[in-house]
């Protein structure tokens, strides 16, 4: 162990690490709820991406009242970290608890008022989790305890949809096709009691506050904050922007997508395997980027860029054949694993050049899900934008604060509210999908569904002009750039 890990407060990082846990099995849970208030409270492809809507609008509202209220008090300094985030907990645990009268009275507006309570709570532990995350220890080993951290949040989005849809539709011979909202209540009691369980539990944890710290004197050419001085990060925001929503639209918009006859009409209770390899693809990616925060020789780091995808990769396949899913298809999807190895190890730690080779590369699967003649490959091609898009967050976000100084922080509350793209543009591909309803013909001879995905297609074109074009801003306002760690949100 480095002597730098050896500063890390361990035990601490590691009770908190539980909320990031949280932030993504909730997330990919969302996933399996929308094709099923789409059934039972026959809903348009649109309508059924209010789900995303409610949830990600949440962490904007969130941010956007934290930020005023920060304005006149300082929180975190006042009530402490630990007391904040448990706040959050709780917040989020009225939120499920929602769910018991939403069922009841079966109403969709109350679903959405549910989901978008736990999302307030989320947007708080957001708040507070990652500076304390980084604060945990020494400054440079801050990046590191993100990307493990989100390596956590990564594994909740993998195992999150297939503990859900066994809740739901149960497994085996036991496994079930009709639902009744009636058993969406028990997870959502399980889930508030744990947000509670956390929260007390971090209430009474040893986690340290941080000391405050002196503000730093730092000259800067602008003496008033204007984000229209530093084009890196208002490109960046609608850089976060698009990201959240790409990673959201493409899965959000799946479930109809399998749903119809062209890709062999899979059900609501079918769906969880593939929303599990989606967000399991999220989690190899991130997986795969944390190898870099190993002190290791070179052998062993490429080792472990082979060894540590395959170990994701199989944990994917066992918790669906834990469940008793037919993963019989995804044994092809190494290939594109070893696709984005290969496309990593040339990105290697530069942010902008990983970027836009991984928006190159994301495009690129989205055009072959388009016109690949067989579906079966086809729905794989969409499936691996996760791969690609697993690593995009920190790279989006050094560029966007770099050069930033002491309006770093100001940068970084602009670029959470960003969050709001992961409800807005799976309206958008949810709207192109309800085109099918009147225009039962599709478009270029696919369904209008199947042809949504130029939403995402466009997404990561923006994303790899922005990996392409930021450094060369930088390098004009005379900064030089910068090593990515590997994360994500």
């Amino acid at each position: 162990m480095s002597s730098e890990n050896v500063q890390t407060k361990w035990g601490q990082f590691i009770s908190l690490i539980i909320v990031f846990f949280f932030w993504g099995f909730v997330g990919s849970a969302n996933d399996i709820l929308i094709p099923v208030f789409k059934k039972v409270f026959t809903l348009s492809q649109v309508q059924s991406q209010l789900v995303a809507w409610a949830f990600y609008a949440a962490y904007f509202v969130g941010s956007i009242i934290f930020f005023i209220v920060s304005l006149k008090v300082d929180i975190l300094q006042k009530y402490g970290y630990k007391r904040t985030l448990s706040a959050g907990l709780i917040l989020s645990a009225v939120g499920s608890f929602l769910f018991i009268p939403a069922a009841t009275i079966e109403s969709f507006p109350f679903f959405l008022t549910a989901l978008f309570t736990v999302g307030l709570g989320f947007s708080i532990q957001q708040i507070v989790a990652n500076p304390l995350a980084i604060k945990m220890g020494s400054p440079e080993t801050g990046a590191h305890r993100l990307t493990l951290a989100g390596g956590i949040n990564s594994f909740g989005t993998t195992i999150g949809a297939i503990l859900l849809g066994i809740a739901l539709f149960g497994m085996g011979d036991n496994k079930k096709t009709a639902l009744s909202l009636e058993d969406i209540k028990l997870p959502f009691i399980i889930l508030g009691l744990a947000f509670i369980a956390v929260a007390v539990f971090m209430n009474f944890s040893k986690i340290e506050d941080p000391v405050k710290e002196e503000e730093a004197i730092i000259k800067d050419k602008h003496s008033k904050f204007n984000i229209l001085d530093y084009p890196q990060l208002y490109l960046g925001m609608l850089g976060i922007f698009i990201y959240v929503g790409t990673e959201v639209t493409i899965i959000s918009n799946l479930p109809a997508l399998l749903h119809t006859h062209e890709f062999g009409n899979i059900l609501e209770d079918a769906v969880a395997p593939f929303i599990a390899l989606y967000w399991g693809s999220l989690m190899i990616g991130r997986w795969n980027g944390g190898a870099n925060v190993f002190n290791t020789s070179n052998l062993v780091n490429t080792a472990l860029k082979f060894i540590v995808p395959a170990a994701a990769f199989g944990v994917i396949i066992g918790a669906n054949i834990f469940a008793a899913h037919d993963v019989s298809s995804f044994y092809i999807y190494p290939f594109w694993i070893l696709l984005f190895i290969a496309v990593s190890f040339v990105g290697g730690k530069n942010a902008g050049k990983t970027l836009m080779l991984f928006g190159i590369s994301g495009l690129t699967m989205m055009v072959l899900g388009l016109v690949w003649p067989n579906p079966e490959i086809a729905k794989f091609f969409f499936i691996s934008g996760g791969l690609f898009l697993s690593i995009m967050w920190p790279s989006i976000f050094d560029l966007a604060i770099a050069g930033l100084g002491k309006n770093t922080g100001k940068a970084s509350s602009f670029l959470i509210m960003m969050i709001l793209g992961g409800g807005v543009i799976p309206l958008v591909q949810g709207s192109i999908c309800d085109l099918d309803a009147t225009n039962p013909g599709g478009i270029f001879g696919i369904t209008y569904t199947h042809f949504s995905y130029i939403v995402p297609l466009i997404g990561f074109a923006y994303l790899g002009f922005y990996g392409f074009y930021c450094p060369k801003i930088l390098k004009r306002q005379g900064i030089s750039h910068i090593e990515s760690a590997g994360g994500g949100h």
